[in-house]
């Protein structure tokens, strides 16, 4: 893909961690405006207008596959392997897809293991020893096609290839029967509990066991895309697809042993606004709007998905509520190289937050005001707001604003 289309080196999830970042996918706004503020609290709430909604008034067909994670997909506690806000009231926080304008729905509430996602793998640290026990057990997290519907065939194997055959016939059918369609395909790897299969194992056997694990199912992972785009190709609707990649957020360092991942030169992990929590991939391939490979060094986030989309379909915003996306279109097909509008981010109930411009980031923590030069210092060394108080007091001054106005949104939510 990125030898293709657009390498977006400087792309952000619009968090530190998965539920927030993919309520920001689907709606274009900041989640703290309502309510989805950590993994598994709020939901997509009804107030709310959903990616799926405004396609669907366009005549296109929705799916949904893989991780949901914006709500619980069934009213009963036991059901479902909870925790946090969801677990304490899942009638309150019922939110499946099928009810926010999802035709097709293959979807977990939250986490499953990489490899046999219905199956519990088994201790995956030496604290967890006690979990042997528990090993060959349902996991506790089902797949769900519908209301109280939930798929038991052809769940054996990799996750990723589990969710690609389900969203594979999503797309044919809706090419063959000439209907525009959204496929959100969100993949549970590399989350925990990271499991590889023997034959993706085998290709690192010279790696130790968390490794072998880790590059096992992204290696699976990326199989499962290459077969996307090759079907895609083969329908003969890849031109005009826009396709896109990320995370939604930065690499774990809690839990198992077998989270390898690294942010390289990025200082922090997952649940850090650092660079490191949450600077992730961003790719895109669209052949009849990027006819060559380039690299977009302007700040990006999954928060631009969805005005990205309406932009791109010709149709405009909803003007009842502030979005806090951008249309990537301009510095897509070359019109601009330099992001207009800042980045805000919150973090921990709001005492962290981020206002980011092209070239700077302030970073806000109840122990005072950071600036960064981002494209000089990307590890977040040095301590510019000193040396340039005029301009860190003006960030300051917006993103307080801002923060502002996410915070009342929030206050709103019932």
């Amino acid at each position: 893909m990125a030898a293709e289309g657009v390498t977006f080196t400087r792309f952000y999830a619009a968090a530190a961690m998965c539920s927030p970042t993919r309520a920001s996918c689907y709606t274009g706004r900041n989640p703290y405006r309502f309510g989805v503020t950590f993994a598994m609290k709020g939901m997509l709430e009804p107030t709310e207008i959903p990616i799926t909604t405004v396609l669907k008034q366009q005549g296109y067909t929705t799916g949904h596959f893989g991780k949901w994670h914006l709500g619980t997909l069934s009213k009963t506690v036991g059901d479902q392997n909870r925790w946090g806000t969801f677990a304490k009231q899942p009638e309150r926080y019922y939110c499946p897809p099928w009810e926010r304008d999802v035709d097709v729905c293959f979807v977990t509430e939250s986490k499953v293991p990489t490899w046999n996602p219905l199956l519990h793998p088994g201790p995956i640290s030496k604290k967890q020893s006690q979990q042997s026990s528990k090993q060959g057990r349902p996991y506790g997290n089902e797949y769900f096609t519908g209301p109280g519907q939930k798929e038991t065939d052809n769940m054996d194997g990799d996750d990723s290839r589990v969710i690609m055959d389900r969203a594979i016939p999503f797309i044919r059918d809706a090419v063959q029967n000439d209907r525009p369609f959204f496929a959100a395909v969100w993949f549970h790897t590399p989350h925990s509990p990271v499991v590889g299969g023997p034959k993706y194992r085998e290709m690192y056997r010279e790696q130790p066991e968390p490794a072998q694990h880790y590059y096992a199912c992204l290696t699976a992972m990326d199989e499962q895309i290459g077969r996307l785009r090759a079907e895609l190709k083969s329908l003969g609707v890849a031109d005009n697809t826009m396709l896109c990649f990320c995370s939604d957020n930065g690499p774990a360092r809690q839990g198992s042993p077998r989270h390898v991942g690294s942010a390289k030169n990025l200082k922090g992990f997952k649940l850090s606004i650092d660079e490191g929590g949450i600077r992730v991939p961003g790719l895109m391939v669209w052949p009849n709007k990027i006819d060559s490979p380039r690299s977009i060094d302007a700040p990006c986030f999954t928060t631009d998905y969805f005005p990205t989309i309406l932009d791109a379909i010709d149709v405009e915003l909803p003007t009842d509520r502030p979005y806090d996306g951008t249309s990537l279109l301009p510095l897509v097909t070359g019109e601009s190289s330099e992001r207009q509008k800042p980045l805000g981010f919150l973090n921990r109930d709001g005492k962290e937050s981020v206002w980011m411009q092209h070239r700077f980031k302030l970073v806000s923590t109840e122990r005072g005001e950071k600036l960064y030069d981002i494209i000089d210092d990307p590890s977040e060394k040095t301590n510019l707001a000193n040396e340039m108080p005029e301009l860190a007091n003006r960030m300051k001054d917006d993103l307080q604003k801002w923060k502002s106005s996410v915070m009342a949104d929030l206050q709103r939510v019932p």
